[in-house]
């Protein structure tokens, strides 16, 4: 029986920083085979987005097929940290080290969770190892992967760390989509006291910047906050205080629920910029359509077992950023549920070793729910 303490250790003194291959993986594997887990690993890609290591792992023939699914790389760790990021310690009840939370203490949990339920009941982990960065060649990978051997969930769990204030408070059956538009408005540079021998691109970006501010895409709805677009970035690199910039950037994020698009949402940021600077240029990434598992038979399963494990009535959300959901939801129903995430990202990251027990408590009650 792994226990979660120990691998929950191992797996974050594997140094992992995105995109990540190699040791941090061996220690997943290795907890695996143990328990008849057929384990798979691959690395793909090229940089600046990869390489990039993926795990598929598959236990079992009968019932529905549960999958969890998560990620091993991490956040580069900063400086300041009381210990070593990488370098795990107990101090009082809590374990510290980057990925504690987000999300190496909730694989740990699944796998020691998954040692515990012995049978035949169909599970597979997809495990990549960058979810952090771009996922070029992550989690959508996995998924060909996948589809290649005809390896098809019923069901999934994304282990990321949706609670708030304590274990259990929060499910995410959601998440909002989100894409970056970087504009460019060209002009003429020169010399201030001759403003007709130079044509002066801030005030045409600006124009469009303000009627795009004003904008309220909407109000949102039942399972949605409302959507927002938030200027993020404005440039010249003009040194000089008595030159006209040749050319002004600016770089919108927009969040946004189900009922926007990002292909629509980038159409129609063009369409603005064009009219106040005719010949701009603007691009945009969308990292990510709002997704939602309406509640039902997954969530419920889920809340079920949480309420049962630690009294707590968790509440259905689609709050915070994008995770690798945004892709596992085209193959099945998908939720989010795992670790507090008030210290994920954050200089001394750290899980409290009692809700390390919880979780691993709450997976084991899901799976054997499932296969009721």
């Amino acid at each position: 029986m792994p226990d979660v303490v120990e691998l929950t250790k191992a797996l974050i003194a594997a140094e992992s920083v995105t995109p990540a291959r190699g040791a941090v993986f061996d220690v997943l594997e290795a907890a695996l085979v143990p328990l008849g887990f057929a384990v798979e690993r691959f690395v793909e890609g090229e940089e600046p987005d990869g390489p990039v290591e993926n795990l598929l792992a598959t236990r079992g023939t009968g019932g529905q097929h549960f999958a969890f699914a998560g990620h091993l790389d991490v956040v580069p760790p900063g400086e300041g940290w009381m210990s070593g990021a990488f370098a795990p310690e107990v101090r009082g009840d809590l374990l510290y080290g980057r990925g504690a939370v987000d999300m190496k203490g909730a694989i740990a949990a699944f796998v020691a969770a998954a040692a515990r339920v012995p049978g035949d009941g169909r599970l597979s982990l997809i495990i990549t190892g960058d979810e952090e960065g771009p996922a070029t060649y992550g989690t959508p990978r996995l998924i060909e992967r996948m589809a290649e051997r005809g390896v098809k969930p019923d069901l999934c769990l994304v282990g990321e760390p949706t609670s708030a204030h304590r274990l259990g408070d929060t499910i995410k059956i959601g998440r909002r989509g989100s894409t970056v538009i970087w504009i460019d408005v060209p002009g003429k540079q020169g010399h201030v006291a001759y403003p007709h021998l130079a044509d002066n691109p801030i005030p045409r970006l600006v124009a469009a910047l303000a009627e795009i501010d004003a904008i309220a895409l909407d109000s949102g709805n039942a399972w949605f906050q409302a959507s927002n677009i938030e200027v993020t970035d404005l440039f010249t690199g003009n040194p000089a205080t008595n030159v006209i910039p040749g050319s002004a950037r600016a770089r919108l994020s927009i969040r946004f629920n189900d009922e926007q698009q990002g292909a629509a949402l980038i159409a129609r940021i063009d369409a603005i910029v064009q009219r106040h600077a005719p010949g701009a240029v603007v691009r945009g990434t969308v990292y990510g359509e709002a997704f939602l598992t309406e509640p039902g038979a997954l969530s419920s399963l889920v809340a079920g077992a949480i309420e049962g494990k630690l009294g707590v009535t968790p509440e259905l959300s689609t709050s915070g950023g994008t995770s690798d959901a945004r892709y596992l939801v085209k193959l099945c129903p998908t939720v989010e549920f795992g670790l507090i995430n008030a210290t994920m990202h954050k200089l001394d990251e750290a899980v409290a070793l009692a809700d390390l027990a919880g979780l691993t408590d709450v997976y084991e009650e899901v799976l054997r729910r499932v296969w009721r």
